[in-house]
């Protein structure tokens, strides 16, 4: 981190709480293994693991590792490990924005075999991993940590660096044809977000205007590619 980013409220957290919510959840059923009960076990891990920062902000878990016994872990294939990941991913999401929780980073979501496990349990491990971008569970966007709306999914900036981009590797994937690998990095910094396009092929435009770097202000549209990206660092009223 460049000396002098500004601090945001994911920042000023007291060391250990990442310690704090890393847990392990353990379940057994007694009937066949269901998704639905992995869905279960996620909610009970972000539960049995909140941290409250403050009267308003509690954080859970975003990293979670499902073990199953080898019978289940097999099911896991036939279901469909991405399609489940995916789906699993949106009930945490979900869940978080029900009960007003916050992540630290992207919602990671994967499985492992345990054969000393009896068939019909699992366990969830859940733990806080700091990311540069977490989903946005609330409309409490900052100018510390904006807000970024791309499509139907929204993203808060929780680093002091976000890369934009068609690569997987980048903090925020995009699924365009007309975007670069790595297309667009947003900085903040004490006088603001810096968008800066990262000589990218089709370019970047703020409000229209190409640019080589600019600084955003809330309610800007970025567009790269044939995306829109929304930035926010005002709350929204509802």
């Amino acid at each position: 981190m460049d000396e002098g980013v500004a601090v945001g409220i994911f920042d000023r957290i007291e060391r250990g709480v990442e310690n704090a919510v890393d847990n392990a959840f353990s379940r057994a059923f007694r009937a066949n293994l269901k998704p639905v009960e992995l869905a279960t076990g996620i909610k009970k891990s972000m539960d049995e693991r909140s941290a409250a920062i403050s009267r308003d902000r509690t954080i859970v878990p975003n990293d979670f590792l499902i073990s199953l016994s080898s019978h289940d872990f097999e099911k896991i294939s036939q279901w469909g490990e991405l399609a489940l990941q995916q789906e699993l991913s949106s009930v945490a999401k979900n869940y978080a924005r029900e009960q007003r929780y916050i992540f630290l980073g992207p919602i990671r979501i994967s499985f492992k075999e345990n054969r000393e496990l009896p068939h019909g349990k699992i366990v969830v491990r859940g733990t806080s991993k700091k990311g540069a971008v977490a989903p946005a569970t609330g409309n409490s966007a900052s100018c510390e940590n904006p807000i970024l709306e791309i499509g139907a999914n929204r993203y808060v900036l929780t680093g002091a660096v976000t890369v934009i981009g068609r690569g997987s590797n980048c903090d925020i994937p995009v699924d365009d044809a007309g975007v670069s690998r790595r297309h667009l990095e947003l900085k903040i910094t004490p006088h603001g977000v810096i968008a800066s396009d990262l000589n990218s092929t089709n370019g970047t435009y703020v409000e229209g205007h190409r640019i080589n770097k600019a600084t955003l202000v809330d309610g800007n549209t970025v567009t790269i590619g044939k995306t829109q990206i929304m930035f926010w660092t005002a709350p929204e009223t509802s």
